[in-house]
């Protein structure tokens, strides 16, 4: 059986993990992942663990810095450009806008492509406008959805909840298998717009949600997936 059960409403992509993201009125969705999604990253060299990336729970303002494809068809041998938060437009690769993260970061860092997307646990996020008008309310004042960082935001009042283990197929025949709730890090405090911290957003987070906002996903078919697209609920 199946359930028609919204539609979708965002699409975003980040062609830098934790720099601003592409809004997109289309997204291709194949085995490793969104194609283009975190393809490239900034890392602390002298961290050795298992999270070598700088993100903005170290440099906030990395949020403030637009990156997008000069060949947005295709990004993975497409050249990067990305505007600063003075509106100046810079090659990814430019010494000087590694140098000013590195001051930032009060660290050295390089630069890495990664041909499947630097993922924290998962390749898709999504989210509900169910489940963040929830957080919403029970934060006391409007959240840009753009604090959690999604890749599909699905226009439902399905509960997040019951998406879990389950398929959600779109228009065209993608789906996604929808896996679990995503844990949520200091990145939710950052103001997209500003890249000021307000840490109640976390706490909100953590007190009433256990700490996850939005459902990972993995594919479960390959295809796009299209703003408006029908979302149906698979068994």
């Amino acid at each position: 059986m199946s359930r028609l059960i919204g539609h979708v409403r965002d699409l975003r992509r980040f062609p830098v993990k934790s720099m601003g993201g592409e809004a997109r009125d289309a997204l291709e969705l194949r085995w490793p992942g969104i194609l283009g999604d975190r393809q490239y990253a900034f890392h602390r060299l002298a961290e050795q663990g298992r999270f070598p990336w700088l993100t903005a729970r170290v440099v906030a303002a990395m949020v403030l810095f637009q990156p997008r494809y000069l060949d947005p068809e295709d990004p993975r041998t497409s050249a990067v450009v990305v505007r600063t938060p003075e509106g100046e437009e810079l090659p990814l690769h430019d010494s000087g806008l590694l140098a000013r993260l590195a001051a930032e970061a009060a660290q050295p860092i390089g630069l890495m492509q990664v041909g499947r997307g630097v993922f924290d646990t998962m390749p898709v996020s999504i989210g509900t406008t169910g489940g963040l008008g929830l957080v919403d309310r029970l934060h006391g004042t409007p959240l840009d959805p753009r604090r959690f960082r999604l890749n599909v935001l699905i226009e439902t009042d399905e509960p997040e909840e019951a998406l879990k283990g389950r398929r959600l197929a779109f228009g065209s025949g993608a789906a996604l298998l929808v896996n679990e709730g995503i844990p949520r890090c200091a990145m939710v405090q950052v103001d997209p717009d500003t890249a000021a911290r307000d840490p109640s957003v976390q706490k909100t987070v953590i007190h009433h949600f256990d700490n996850c906002v939005g459902l990972y996903a993995a594919t479960a078919a390959c295809g796009a997936i299209r703003r408006g697209d029908a979302v149906t609920l698979l068994d």
